[in-house]
C-alpha cells in the first residue's frame, strides 16, 4: 500500500466516529430535517430519517447464530474496519448494523465510521468501478497498516440484483430502489453476515 494512503487512513480513523457516535449523529440530524454530506435537499433528510429508523430497528432485531459467533471467535488478528458512508446512503442503513453486531462480537476487531464528503482524496483510492459509490468497508490490518480487502457497496446478492437490473434498464428507478430495501428488509442482515465472514476468511 502506497505510504500516502496509509496516511488518508491513518488521518480518517483519527477523526472517526464510533458506530454509537454516528448513530447519535444521524438521530440528531433526522431531528433537525438535515443529512450529512454536502448536499443538503428535503429528500436527503428524509432518507436520513428513515435510515434512522432502519438502523435503530436493525439494531434491536439483528441476531448472530451460535455458529456465526463461533467463527467470528476465531479471529485473533488485529483489525480496523473503517467504513465510509453518509447518513442519507439507504445501503448504509441496511448494513453498518449488521456489521456493528459482527464487531461487536470480536475484541480483535474495531469499527471506525467516516464520512465520504469530508474525506473524498481517500474515497478516490476505493472506487467501485470509478464510483464514489457507499458505503465502502477498508478492512486494515492494525499491526502493519495494511489493507487485507474491501466491501461494498453492498451485500452480494444485492449487488447482482442492482446489476441485473441496470442491465435491462440501463439505470435504478426510485421504485426498484423502494424494492431493493423490501429485499433488504426480508434478507435481515444474512446476506451482510455472510460477506462478513468471507471477508474474515471464516466462511
Amino acid at each position: 500500500m502506497e505510504e500516502a494512503v496509509r496516511k488518508l487512513i491513518k488521518n480518517a480513523i483519527s477523526k472517526s466516529y464510533t458506530y454509537k457516535a454516528y448513530r447519535k449523529l444521524t438521530d440528531t440530524l433526522a431531528e433537525a430535517e438535515k443529512s450529512t454530506g454536502d448536499e443538503q435537499s428535503e429528500a436527503l433528510s428524509h432518507y436520513t430519517l428513515l435510515n434512522a429508523k432502519r438502523m435503530k430497528r436493525l439494531d434491536k432485531t439483528a441476531k448472530l447464530s451460535a455458529e456465526e459467533l463461533s467463527a467470528i471467535s476465531k479471529t485473533a488478528k488485529k483489525l480496523t474496519w473503517l467504513v465510509i458512508t453518509e447518513s442519507w446512503c439507504g445501503d448504509a442503513a441496511q448494513t453498518l448494523p449488521i456489521i456493528n453486531k459482527i464487531a461487536e462480537a470480536s475484541p480483535f476487531i474495531t469499527l471506525k465510521i467516516v464520512l465520504r464528503d469530508e474525506n473524498k482524496e481517500l474515497m478516490d483510492n476505493f472506487l467501485t468501478r470509478g464510483s464514489r459509490s457507499i458505503p465502502k468497508l477498508i478492512m486494515v490490518d492494525e499491526q502493519v497498516s495494511e489493507v487485507l480487502d474491501c466491501w461494498g457497496p453492498r451485500p452480494t446478492i444485492a449487488t447482482g440484483i442492482v446489476k441485473n437490473f441496470k442491465a435491462e434498464h440501463g439505470k435504478l428507478t426510485p421504485g426498484f430502489k423502494q424494492e431493493l430495501q423490501v429485499w433488504y428488509n426480508k434478507d435481515k442482515g444474512r446476506n451482510t453476515v455472510e460477506d462478513m465472514l468471507k471477508l474474515l476468511s471464516l466462511k
